[in-house]
């Protein structure tokens, strides 16, 4: 091959390889983009994460003429909430009764009965609040585990919130307190700690004490 001949080949070449340089960035850009587009249509599409509602406050299941019974840990008969019928509520895990009936025994064998039109009790038991006509009555007692003899108690309200554990009851409406025999009292609201044996009567309060009788006299 002559000089001119290779000279020619080589420009040649030259100038294919300069217009291969010219359009090899666009060959690129063609070659992303046809990426691109293959990896949008074979990714799998993400499901929108929906916003997560809050509970409703509607029961999840009801009852009818039941009753529940709640046992300490020694098998020891704690409670026992009888209702004509009952709603469960699962965003406060609470039991609203239709006409509640309970039944509260202490550690002392002492025993609390309760009734009224409508009641919410919480989920263990330990909380229990009445509304409309109210009644909550503790037993008397001969003799407790100190030797004292506790009278019969009587609370009446429209609103009694009564707690099982430590033994107290509260309301914020007006109260009835019956006491024994013939002591009654009235008062806006009441702080029952029986525990404590104190009772806290505020608002306008009033009482009626009968004095105290002789068992010696005739």
């Amino acid at each position: 091959m002559s000089a001119v001949s290779g000279l020619s080949v080589w420009l040649r070449l030259r100038r294919w390889v300069d217009r291969f340089a010219a359009y090899l960035p666009i060959v690129l850009m063609g070659l992303m983009a046809m990426t691109t587009y293959w990896l949008v249509r074979n990714t799998p599409v993400t499901m929108e994460a929906t916003p997560k509602q809050a509970p409703r406050h509607v029961p999840d299941y009801h009852m009818r003429d039941f009753s529940v019974k709640v046992f300490g840990v020694d098998g020891r008969l704690k409670s026992e909430v009888v209702g004509k019928e009952g709603r469960h509520f699962p965003d406060t895990d609470t039991l609203e009764i239709d006409e509640p009936r309970i039944r509260i025994l202490n550690a002392d064998g002492r025993l609390t009965t309760a009734v009224a039109k409508r009641g919410l009790v919480n989920a263990d038991g330990s909380e229990v609040q009445l509304f409309d006509k109210a009644v909550v009555v503790r037993e008397a007692m001969a003799a407790n585990k100190q030797g004292v003899a506790l009278p019969r108690t009587e609370l009446q309200s429209d609103f009694l919130h009564v707690f099982a554990n430590t033994e107290e009851v509260r309301s914020h409406l007006p109260v009835v307190l019956v006491r024994g025999v013939g002591h009654r009292f009235t008062a806006d609201g009441l702080a029952y700690d029986h525990l404590g044996r104190v009772i806290e009567l505020t608002g306008r309060v009033r009482g009626t004490l009968l004095p105290r009788q002789d068992k010696n006299k005739p």
